[in-house]
């Protein structure tokens, strides 16, 4: 039946629930019509959106989303899709964040280019698992090309080495997986595989018989992976499945405001360790070392060149964290700054970052490719040994075609032009820390490398202050601390207003490793990737915190007696 609106009122079109209705959802229209119908509509509502006017976030509350979002019993009848349609018009994309909006520069998820819609709507349609070839044909070979590119991107081997093994089935140049923490857990779980593997004493792998009986046949009294402070939360997850605990992830401090992983006390904390072996009598194994290519608060590549080297003395694999800073590999000057990168025995980066593909999908590859023989796996009704299914060499199972979408980038954007995007966001990086540098009422907080800027409003007296304070800083350890503490204050209340107002966005966190170390220090986090952010809208978003930033001290003038008294009696 079809929708009729009798006296200002719109009656629910009925649908009679029958097994020829349920067929005709699975089977594509005879015409086109009928289908592009409902494209047009679907791409008149997603088109709307982009063009629509005002805030990043809707003005709708929490409260008022889980009002809506609040049936408790599954639909039992079917409705129309263009009722389906249009609900999910006016209660989702409604009220959905506009990632892509120019002023919007506080996370990493960015504008995607607009032919991505197409792809996904491809790789949805085709619906091809990636686990077996019966169910990805071509997409499997799609995927063993792409993985063989950003092989080649990081480790640059021969193009002979690449004729012989881009479409080889009997290994895995690495791994496309669901997102980075995967591609992180596979990277680790190689390693965890290749630190314990079987022998011919009887032992079958720590794959089979797991870390208790690993340590205890290798003679070991535990095992550790090491990673900076500023090491990726998916890390410590890593450490909860492979049976370490986040306890078996140790955290190395990094240098402060260049938040590189400190190689001075990375070797402390290795001779401790080695110092307590020796006292219980029994070693550690250093499984993996943790190297990082752009870290996610504060965009900073490891020295992955010496990281190398002392994994190398370790005994232990070497892996390189690159999800955020791996796709900038493609620009210019990019070698230099992540030199050591073809060293690791592993690599992860995101295609859902610095390729511009949408949420979500991880990249692993694998700098031996016999590598891949420690994740090797087989099941008697699917990925058969012998067969040249993808999913032997995967830690996961059923997986999309999202390939697909950063094969068809590289093709239609091109390395030049990824040069184009990565420049346009290094000049507006530069822009932005050169606004900040400028302005007296703003502290830069780290030394960005990845696009990724942190910063702070602080007041012009406090500024003065602390400058004169940190000049023997351990004299005024109480009062650093204390202006720290109220200017925290300050700029998380500052974030939540910038978000209460909605017409820009930063990201905000919490972070050691400034110039006031060890305290930690509340800072602004921006990120420069959006091709359609200008230098002027950088200037309209500092300018905005500005006037922010200052009302709200102002208004906390009148009330923080204990800012006052540390300023009356600094003076």
């Amino acid at each position: 039946m079809e929708s009729l609106k009798l006296g200002g009122m719109l009656h629910d079109r009925k649908i009679e629930s029958t097994p020829e209705y349920m067929r005709k959802l699975f089977i594509m229209p005879d015409s086109s019509d009928r289908f592009v119908e409902f494209g047009v509509h679907l791409l008149d509502m997603i088109h709307d959106f982009f063009k629509e006017k005002g805030g990043i976030h809707s003005s709708i509350s929490m409260e008022d989303l889980a009002k809506i979002f609040c049936n408790i019993e599954m639909p039992s009848q079917p409705q129309l899709i263009r009722d389906v349609l249009d609900e999910i018009k006016n209660n989702i994309i409604k009220h959905s964040v506009k990632v892509a909006n120019p002023y919007y520069i506080g996370h990493m998820t960015s504008a995607i280019p607009y032919f991505m819609i197409l792809l996904e709507m491809i790789a949805v349609s085709l619906n091809q698992n990636q686990v077996k070839i019966e169910s990805a044909k071509a997409s499997s070979f799609v995927e063993r090309e792409f993985l063989c590119w950003i092989h080649q991107l990081i480790y640059r081997n021969s193009t002979e080495f690449y004729k012989k093994h881009i479409q080889n089935p009997k290994i895995a140049l690495g791994n496309i997986t669901s997102d980075g923490t995967v591609a992180n857990l596979t990277a680790l779980i190689l390693a965890m595989a290749k630190a314990f593997p079987p022998d011919r004493k009887g032992f079958r792998g720590v794959r089979v018989e797991g870390l208790a009986r690993a340590l205890d046949h290798y003679g070991y009294r535990q095992a550790l992976f090491l990673v900076s402070k500023r090491g990726h939360y998916s890390i410590c997850k890593a450490g909860t499945i492979l049976g370490v605990g986040e306890q078996g992830i140790i955290r190395v401090p990094v240098q402060p405001c260049i938040n590189k992983i400190d190689i001075n006390k990375l070797q402390c904390i290795v001779h401790k360790i080695r110092k307590e072996d020796k006292a219980v009598g029994l070693p550690t194994k250093f499984v993996a070392l943790v190297g990082i290519a752009g870290t996610t608060e504060t965009g900073n590549i490891d020295d992955l060149e010496a990281l190398s080297e002392i994994a190398r003395d370790l005994g232990a694999h070497f892996h390189v964290d690159a999800a955020w800073g791996g796709g900038a590999l493609l620009m210019d000057g990019a070698r230099d700054m992540m030199k050591g990168i073809e060293k690791a025995d592993s690599v992860t980066m995101d295609a859902h970052k610095l390729l511009y593909a949408p949420n979500s999908m991880g990249i692993c590859v694998f700098k031996d490719i016999d590598d891949s023989r420690n994740l090797y796996h087989t099941s008697n009704y699917i990925i058969r040994e012998g067969s040249v299914d993808l999913g032997r060499f995967t830690m996961e199972g059923s997986r999309s075609f999202s390939c697909l979408k950063p094969w068809a980038a590289v093709k239609i954007i091109g390395r030049h032009g990824y040069k184009l995007i990565f420049d346009h966001a290094r000049e507006l990086q530069k822009t932005f820390v050169e606004f900040i540098e400028r302005d007296t009422l703003f502290e830069l907080m780290n030394k960005p490398e990845l696009f990724i800027i942190n910063y702070r409003f602080v007041p012009e007296e406090f500024r003065t202050l602390l400058k004169s304070l940190m000049k023997n800083p351990r004299r005024n350890s109480d009062r650093i601390t204390a202006i720290n503490k109220v200017i925290n204050a300050l700029n998380i209340e500052l974030h939540k207003t910038i978000r209460d107002h909605d017409m820009s966005f930063v990201s905000r966190t919490r972070l050691e490793s400034t110039r006031y170390a060890p305290r930690k220090i509340v800072v602004l986090r921006a990120i420069t990737i959006n091709p359609n952010t200008e230098r002027y809208m950088l200037r309209q978003i500092l300018n905005e915190h500005r006037n922010m930033g200052i009302r709200l001290w102002n208004g906390m003038k009148k009330t923080c007696q204990e800012t006052m008294g540390i300023l009356a009696a600094a003076s």
